[in-house]
């Protein structure tokens, strides 16, 4: 009886023993790392994340950068119907050619192009004021030119202002539509093959009664 407990317990300390050696082989094989095919898949993996975002941070680059734009072409034009306001005397009177056209710093009519073109003509204690309203328009017009046209890196935007004939009685109704390039990013390229010169040349409108 004795013998056939000393063999069972030999047979199964020979048995944990080799349980017990599998064991840390085994931790010692996880222990080891990754394999080359797993850091490959993953460098893989990772490597189409970044390019994903990369797109992504370009886009809303140029998205912001769009806006922006878009925000001072929308105060620019702003400004020039303050303006017009101010001149009520020129532009509600019906006064003005139909239409007015400004391509970059150029007006298509010739009296307006050539009359009052130095900045700050008008100013007070240049010695031309007071300004009649065709001469201070024609300043105003000038002033609004040079700055759309650099502030959109001299592009060349077109500005059209339509102002009926008036039409005694009724107050006048202006438009002012501006026209620019710009540079945008497809986020694909579905979004690309529709895209045109027409997305590239948004159009601002902003109607004025002076």
């Amino acid at each position: 009886m004795q013998l056939i407990n000393s063999d069972l317990v030999r047979r199964f300390a020979h048995a944990y023993a080799r349980a017990h050696a599998y064991a840390r082989a085994h931790a010692h094989s996880r222990a080891r790392g990754f394999t080359l095919l797993e850091v490959m898949v993953a460098l893989v993996i990772t490597s189409i994340g970044l390019l994903g975002i990369a797109k992504l941070q370009a886009l809303a680059y140029a998205s912001t950068g769009t806006a922006g734009m878009r925000s001072l072409v929308a105060l620019q034009a702003s400004g020039l119907a303050t303006a017009m306001h101010a001149d009520r005397g020129y532009w509600a009177a019906g006064a003005a050619p139909i239409p007015v056209i400004i391509t970059g710093t150029a007006i298509n009519d010739p009296t307006l192009n050539a009359t009052a073109a130095t900045a700050g003509y008008c100013v007070f204690g240049n010695g031309n004021n007071p300004c009649a309203p065709a001469t201070m328009a024609a300043n105003d017009l000038h002033t609004y030119a040079a700055a759309l046209n650099a502030m959109l890196n001299n592009s060349n935007p077109v500005t059209t202002i339509t102002c009926p004939v008036a039409v005694i009685g009724q107050p006048t109704n202006c438009t002012i539509q501006v026209q620019w390039s710009e540079k945008a990013v497809s986020i694909n390229t579905q979004s690309q093959a529709v895209t045109n010169l027409t997305t590239f040349s948004p159009t601002y409108t902003l109607y004025v009664t002076p």
